[in-house]
């Protein structure tokens, strides 16, 4: 099995993602919709008041997965991680990620326009691990490893 290849098909099925941050050893998880670039940077948009956010501002090391609901006895496959998060600010960093984000999201609002009237901010995870489980080709189910830049 190629696990790139099969983490590289699944990621774009999937619209929303968990991300776990933590403060003073207490986590937090919450949904974010998100997408990925080439090199599988992971770029997702929140408001910086968030809980996630403001955690992310003091720890930046974060945590993930990337699932599709599964009904009860189907075969599963999820996508986890561990990186570490950072708030953009450079103005190529900003179109980079607005580009990301309008291609899989086709949203209707203007996410560039939003960050700079004080909305939404544009986040990137830089992954440096990679985790598949799979019980689709793995028999029995197995966890894969794939470490990242």
């Amino acid at each position: 099995m190629n696990i790139e290849q099969l983490i590289r098909d699944y990621i774009p099925q999937v619209v929303h993602m968990s991300l776990a941050t933590s403060k003073d050893n207490i986590p937090w998880i919450s949904e974010v919709h998100f997408a990925c670039d080439e090199e599988l940077n992971i770029y997702f948009r929140s408001l910086i008041t968030r809980r996630h956010s403001q955690e992310i501002a003091l720890n930046p090391f974060v945590a993930g997965n990337i699932i599709k609901h599964h009904e009860v006895g189907q075969s599963v496959r999820g996508v986890y991680f561990e990186g570490k998060a950072e708030l953009l600010e450079s103005e190529e960093d900003l179109v980079n990620a607005n580009t990301v984000l309008q291609e899989k999201l086709n949203p209707t609002v203007d996410f560039l326009e939003d960050a700079k009237n004080g909305g939404h901010q544009f986040y990137k995870i830089t992954v440096n691990t990679f985790y598949l489980f799979d019980s689709i080709e793995s028999k029995p189910s197995q966890k894969y490893e794939l470490p990242w830049h």
